[in-house]
């Protein structure tokens, strides 16, 4: 296993039609961190679009993979990675959106369940683990009675894409801090109300 590497996985749905959908903010975010490492997406055998750079000199290594499977058939691609690069699942981190959280926050947490996430429960059942860092992105509750899964699949709105920018560079330093100085300096940074 290469302890100077890390998974990063950007949950979202494949194509255009999906893009800018609130379920796709994992992905959001990944393009961002890639940005950032100057990194470029290939398409990997795994089943995913892979990047690999560093954010800053001396920085791990990151490989970033974006499923080009639909989000509930995520866990065969980030299984496939993990295989492939040789990294256990303590080093992979993903990002995703998160009902249960207000918009414009991030929080962060190891393990626990996939609380309804389709996404995280097929990488739970195809890595054979829930021992991995989650940066969940907050998309909020949809108004009224709208379904759930009908407003994940809808796009931001107009006040909240003038949000979004920030959301997703919280998300990129939750990341970055995470790799280079652990969960905990990453869950002070962002679970504390500034």
């Amino acid at each position: 296993m290469d302890n100077a590497q890390w998974l990063v996985v950007g949950l979202g749905n494949p194509g255009p039609d999906y893009a800018a959908n609130r379920h796709n903010v994992g992905q959001m975010a990944l393009a961002e961190l890639a940005h950032r490492a100057s990194a470029t997406f290939k398409n990997h055998k795994a089943g995913a679009a892979v990047a690999e750079g560093r954010t800053a000199p001396g920085a791990p290594r990151l490989i970033l993979a974006k499923p080009n499977s639909f989000m509930n058939t995520s866990g065969g691609p980030v299984a496939g990675l993990l295989r492939f690069y040789k990294i256990d699942p303590s080093r992979l981190i993903v990002l995703h959106d998160e009902l249960d959280i207000p918009f414009d926050s991030v929080r962060l947490k190891l393990g626990g369940g996939h609380g309804g996430h389709n996404g995280l429960r097929d990488i739970i059942a195809a890595t054979g683990t829930p021992d991995f860092i989650r940066v969940r992105i907050g998309i909020g509750r949809p108004p009224g009675r709208q379904p759930a899964a009908d407003f994940v699949l809808k796009d931001f709105g107009s006040a909240e894409r003038a949000t979004l920018p920030n959301v997703l560079e919280d998300a990129t330093d939750a990341v970055e801090l995470v790799v280079t100085e652990g969960l905990v300096a990453a869950q002070l940074k962002f679970h504390t109300a500034s």
